[in-house]
């Protein structure tokens, strides 16, 4: 049976379940539940403390799990990350007070108040500089003001928070973060992982691209795949009337409205747009 870690609560464990529950796996329908057997798929889900997961992968207790990349990082855990599911982004950077730190290089001897500390330290060490790390488990945008630090390393979306405290990013960003699925490293091929993997591989293209038929006429069907050259290649089938061809293709769901019209201003004609609910590519 295929032992899967879940975020328990939060954003993450949302859209985690939401991910799952498209690939076609059950999911609890009550959020106390911590255990929820799936026999249908030959699986069982651990709901489980973000920050937990990639220590019970790391440890072979779970075969698989989904969590941040920063969470994985900062573990520390004997896990690695197998695919990126596209939700849950953050980036990490420093900030201070202006003129205390410009650049990486700067913060040899400063302390720098994170909540991540392993991911901080990591980094750090990575790059040469010798830096004192100072972990706090809740915000950290106060710790310059009240003293603990000289800097700070936290997830910055637009800034705002920071700089209402004073601060200012600077630097290369620490890390773009999102969810990912982990194991355990160096696990063996595990062909209940293979299916998970694929299934949600196949929701991730499902969210990113639409069907697109249309009709055009055959001389122009070179032309039109060069517009949209689909995933792989267009489908081209004959009409009755041999002056003209049907078309199917997959887009970028992001550039839907574009292809349409370029495909209308081309000849292209009975252009219809379908989502994909799943597939395996």
């Amino acid at each position: 049976m295929l032992r899967v870690a879940v975020p328990n609560k939060g954003s993450l464990s949302e859209a985690a379940a939401d991910m799952l529950r498209e690939a076609g796996y059950r999911q609890r329908r009550d959020s106390r539940e911590l255990v929820l057997s799936d026999p249908e798929n030959d699986a069982e889900f651990f709901f489980l403390r973000p920050r937990d997961i990639a220590v019970y992968v790391g440890s072979g207790t779970l075969d698989v799990g989904i969590t941040g990349r920063d969470l994985l990082l900062d573990s520390g855990a004997a896990a690695e990350e197998v695919v990126a599911l596209g939700f849950g982004g953050s980036t990490f950077r420093f900030a201070g007070r202006p003129g205390t730190a410009a650049t990486l290089a700067d913060l040899g001897g400063r302390r720098v108040a994170t909540s991540y500390a392993g991911l901080v330290d990591g980094y750090l060490r990575e790059h040469g500089v010798v830096a004192e790390v100072v972990r706090l488990d809740g915000a950290v945008e106060t710790a310059v003001r009240l003293g603990v630090a000289d800097v700070v390393a936290d997830v910055v979306s637009t800034g705002a928070t920071l700089r209402g405290q004073g601060l200012e990013v600077f630097g290369d960003p620490i890390l773009e973060s999102e969810a990912v699925v982990i194991r355990h490293r160096g696990a063996p091929d595990d062909p209940a992982v293979g299916v998970l993997v694929r299934r949600l591989q196949g929701v991730l293209v499902a969210r990113q691209y639409v069907l697109m038929d249309y009709d055009v006429r055959t001389e122009l069907v070179e032309e039109a795949a060069k517009i949209a050259p689909g995933f792989e290649s267009p489908t081209v089938s004959p009409l009755h009337d041999k002056e003209w061809s049907a078309v199917r293709v997959m887009v970028p769901r992001a550039d839907t409205n574009r292809i349409m019209d370029e495909l209308y201003d081309l000849g292209a004609r009975a252009i219809l747009v379908t989502s994909i609910h799943a597939c395996r590519i």
